[in-house]
């Protein structure tokens, strides 16, 4: 990312519920906007929640770890149940164009930039 931040990290403006896990997130910036890729394994695409409000991104998701009935963990490495992460978003980005994808615990997100922030070429006429 430049100078010119497109994504930041801001701490919950909400009051959480419960405590909750930090997926890791990659952010790739290019001329078109950004790319996220957040890793959320042991996350259904059913619990999976995303929200823009404003210009505040919230990604969240529950785990779903089944265990066969009858059955309990001898041994829990994660303890909390859910990932939430919250990010705040520039005025250059389109929210309303947001795409996702969830593939093998890896949610991937698009968020063009606005056409106004787009890099546009001018043309130099001949007088």
């Amino acid at each position: 990312m430049n100078d010119n931040t497109k994504l930041t990290r801001t701490t919950d403006e909400t009051p959480r519920t419960e405590p909750a896990l930090l997926p890791a997130v990659d952010v790739i910036e290019d001329a078109s906007g950004i790319t996220l890729h957040a890793d959320m394994p042991g996350v259904p695409k059913d619990n999976l929640s995303l929200q823009v409000e404003a210009d505040t991104l919230t990604i969240e998701g529950t785990l779903a770890l089944d265990l066969p009935e009858g059955m309990e963990a001898s041994h829990a490495e994660v303890k909390l149940p859910r990932y939430r992460r919250v990010f705040t978003l520039s005025k250059e980005l389109d929210t309303g164009k947001v795409s996702a994808e969830f593939r093998h615990g890896v949610l991937t997100l698009r968020i063009p930039k606005a056409e106004h922030a787009q890099p546009r070429r001018i043309e130099v006429q001949v007088a």
